[in-house]
């Protein structure tokens, strides 16, 4: 990666990150939120739905407008729009504001999805794009984890504040864009390199016929596929937080200690999500030696995990005595020793941690795979659609998971509802990883095919 620039690929990555941490606040905040705005969890889990539904749709307008035009000034509009849109949130004292600044968060946020993607891809080089790819997705993650730690930090006590830090944020690394260069389009690509070296530009532009053309191609129908399914599956994973909340307060915690003891739970649980660098960098090697190692690498790592999520939902969280005092800082020491000390609590921490291992195998390499199979000036529309897939996915999977946990909870306690419904949700990965299958027949005839277009157009400007 020596030739890649790092200081784009670095604000891309934390305003990416950024991104998810405005999405990662509300879901462990749902029990005190829904207590200020007397509103009820089930409707903030609708708030969810319809954030990621927006910033879907609205991802590929960005992101068609970014394949047209330059990709600066609209990413610093969509930045822009999306820290105004959480300050409004956290300013709001009902329900309905609430809703709707959350949904101009949304709108927001799809610039940097879908621009920040195509963008991405430009700075990467080729043969290192599972590698430096998988750090977008960690960042994403590590956003999520952020956004989380704010909410039960921060937010246990005044759960607007969170929303204001990241607002704050955001500013701070968009001003930092206006300084760095944009990338040129297709400047990654190998094939493309005798243009560049020419002193030329790649100058192809998207047109709406393209549309047709990216979801005609075979491999990237089955990817838009598999990425329903694994959000479907995961759409639920917002949840997970006051899975680990209501295990603790069945041990007699009040509501603001278990939100602060549960998200860190859940934010150690989260460790092995790491492992997605080394999969990317794994990805890059067997590409190297064989076209279909992405794919391949990917179903291994869905199909093996799920038996130990599904095992760590039904896991308890108890057996350690209180902490003494409430302080912030103290629970979170506590929490932490609690880990070295308690058996059962490590033993939760290993399951979780092999689970993530193996499912960061899937992220890094799909995002990969997409990019390799689109034109340098369709991937923001691409990606963007993908984000309309994984959406309506995880918008079927929030609002579904909420009130299939709501029907649960007439017949079994809390605790045993939430491990149940985890377990059925986390089930759905396995459709996920079939999608692959028929990827392993069409990804190398697809790939071919752009690598040909573009050595094509290459020839065509050097003989201008």
């Amino acid at each position: 990666m020596n030739n890649i620039r790092w200081g784009q690929f670095a604000v891309f990555v934390i305003l990416a990150s950024l991104d998810n941490a405005a999405a990662g606040i509300l879901p462990p905040l749902y029990a005190i939120i829904s207590h200020e705005l007397n509103a009820s969890e089930t409707s903030l889990g609708i708030v969810t739905a319809v954030y990621v539904i927006i910033i879907a749709i609205s991802s590929i307008i960005w992101g068609y407008q970014g394949d047209r035009l330059k990709r600066k000034p609209l990413l610093l509009a969509g930045t822009a729009v999306w820290a105004v849109a959480m300050i409004a949130t956290g300013l709001s004292t009902t329900f309905t504001p609430f809703l709707i600044f959350q949904s101009i968060t949304a709108v927001g946020v799809g610039a940097v999805s879908s621009i920040g993607f195509s963008v991405v891809s430009d700075v990467v080089p080729a043969h290192r794009r599972g590698f430096a790819l998988s750090l977008w997705s960690i960042s994403q993650g590590l956003g999520a984890a952020f956004g989380a730690l704010l909410a039960s930090t921060a937010g246990a006590f005044d759960w607007r504040s969170p929303f204001f830090i990241v607002a704050g944020l955001g500013v701070v690394f968009g001003i930092l864009y206006i300084f760095i260069p944009e990338p040129q389009r297709g400047a990654a690509e190998p094939e493309l390199q005798p243009l560049f070296d020419s002193g030329r530009t790649y100058d192809n532009r998207i047109n709406r016929a393209a549309l047709k053309q990216i979801l005609a191609q075979n491999s990237t129908r089955w990817l838009l596929i598999q990425a329903f399914f694994y959000s479907l599956a995961f759409g639920a994973s917002v949840w997970i937080p006051r899975w680990a909340i209501a295990r603790v307060q069945a041990q007699g915690f009040d509501l603001e200690s278990a939100t602060i003891i549960g998200n860190a739970i859940v934010l150690l649980f989260s460790v092995g999500s790491f492992a997605s660098i080394y999969a990317g960098h794994l990805g890059d090697r067997l590409e190297k030696r064989f076209d279909r190692g992405r794919p391949y690498l990917a179903i291994i790592g869905t199909i093996t995990s799920t038996p130990f999520f599904i095992v760590l939902f039904f896991m308890p969280l108890q057996g350690v005595p209180p902490p003494e005092s409430t302080s912030f800082v103290n629970i979170i020491l506590w929490t932490v020793d609690s880990f070295l000390q308690n058996p059962l609590l490590v033993l939760a921490f290993l399951i979780a941690l092999i689970g993530n291992i193996l499912l960061a195998a899937d992220l890094p390499n799909w995002a990969a795979m997409i990019t390799n199979l689109n034109l340098p000036e369709h991937r923001g529309t691409a990606i963007g659609i993908s984000r309309l897939f994984r959406a309506t996915g995880n918008a079927i999977g929030v609002s579904a998971a909420g009130f299939l946990f709501a029907r649960l909870q007439n017949f079994y306690p809390e605790t045993d509802a939430f491990a149940i419904g985890l377990a059925i949700f986390q089930s759905i990965i396995l459709f996920s990883s079939f999608c692959y299958f028929f990827i392993l027949k069409t990804i190398k005839k697809d790939t071919t095919a752009v690598s040909q277009i573009l050595k094509k157009r290459a020839s065509s400007f050097s003989q201008q």
